[in-house]
């Protein structure tokens, strides 16, 4: 990786206090570091925190920065228990998004940020995506806020393959380090 190494700090108290925990790479279990998370410190790279073991439950997208309590990253709660860095992307972006499952019924394809959904879909929700370019984000609602949905490329039959419990998608970003 050359000069770029990869850094997440978990601390069990708000502003930085507490135990902690340094990561440098994907885990998929970090039960035995800490009991619970919140604050968070970004040295490097894009993380993807899961409320459970196994990328499971919530999920949150960080990049560099420093979280002083887990509502800085949209937090349900203090539980993170997995995490994966995700890949930087500096080419092109593209998503497909279906107002049916398996691709059916109206589409459309993004190449940017989309903060209100409902206002260039005309549909409340999406049941099934396409991502041809780039790694995404989905949030329940608009302006990037609810819970959060990480899309890798590939295709989302409908919209439990991207862990959702609902088809309910109010804004998308892509993944990058540059909001």
């Amino acid at each position: 990786m050359g000069s770029f190494t990869t850094k997440i700090i978990f601390y069990e108290d708000k502003n930085f206090q507490g135990r902690s925990y340094e990561c440098s790479s994907d885990c998929s279990d970090l039960h035995s570091y800490f009991s619970r998370c919140n604050s968070i410190k970004v040295e490097n790279g894009n993380w993807m925190l899961y409320e459970f073991p196994n990328y499971k439950g919530h999920q949150y997208f960080l990049r560099k920065g420093e979280y002083p309590d887990f509502q800085q990253w949209m937090g349900f709660n203090d539980s993170i228990r997995s995490c994966r860095l995700t890949p930087q992307h500096r080419g092109s972006f593209k998503v497909r998004i279906y107002e049916k499952e398996d691709f059916r019924g109206q589409m459309m394809e993004f190449t940017e940020d989309c903060p209100y959904v409902h206002e260039k879909f005309h549909f409340h929700d999406i049941n099934s995506s396409h991502v041809l370019e780039g790694y995404w984000i989905f949030y329940e609602e608009p302006n990037y806020k609810g819970r959060q949905y990480y899309l890798r490329l590939g295709e989302y039959r409908r919209y439990s393959d991207w862990g959702a419990m609902n088809s309910r998608v109010g804004s998308f970003r892509r993944a990058t380090d540059l909001y």
